[in-house]
């Protein structure tokens, strides 16, 4: 700052607050702690090359962060912010689960509370379709159509059973 009062880092330091100090804009005075802190953990020497290499513009977003990562270093030194951030995961994906539970519950409760809908028969179906086929009405969805035959066979077919003697019994 060169003027009446030095930047937070120059009064740390115990030094003389240079005009061009790149300091002075991102610690201010006012707030010693700010500069305190990413002093302590990552040195006044280590961040000011950090800012010496940046851009003016994208000074303050590294000082903010950098101040950010020193808090959480100070609180988990071991994982700093990625522990943050790895519980704050962990925290949303239990509150996803909790909350399709929570939806899963609600379509159960919701299909007990309606009446019971009466499936066609597999006859009806096939008259379905060949209404359908015969009038042209669903040229290119036939195939959806021939599940009805599908599963009337794998039900059919899984009915038949072999004896232990090798007969078939049906």
């Amino acid at each position: 700052m060169g003027g009446n009062s030095p930047c937070a880092s120059c009064k740390l330091l115990r030094r003389r607050c240079a005009k061009d100090c790149i300091f002075a804009p991102y610690f201010p005075s006012d707030d010693p702690h700010k500069f305190a802190i990413v002093h302590k953990v990552f040195g006044a020497s280590n961040v000011s090359k950090m800012l010496q290499e940046l851009p003016v513009q994208q000074r303050a977003d590294a000082v903010s962060s950098l101040v950010y990562e020193a808090n959480a270093r100070v609180r988990d030194p071991v994982y700093g912010c990625v522990g943050a951030i790895s519980f704050l995961q962990n925290q949303v994906s239990q509150l996803q689960m909790q909350l399709a539970v929570a939806q899963a519950e609600i379509l159960c409760i919701q299909m007990q509370q309606e009446p019971m809908v009466p499936t066609p028969q597999l006859d009806q179906l096939q008259d379905d379709k060949s209404f359908l086929l015969q009038h042209n009405l669903l040229p290119h969805h036939h195939q959806y159509l021939n599940f009805a035959n599908s599963s009337t066979n794998v039900i059919q077919d899984s009915l038949k059973r072999e004896s232990i003697f090798g007969d078939m019994v049906s």
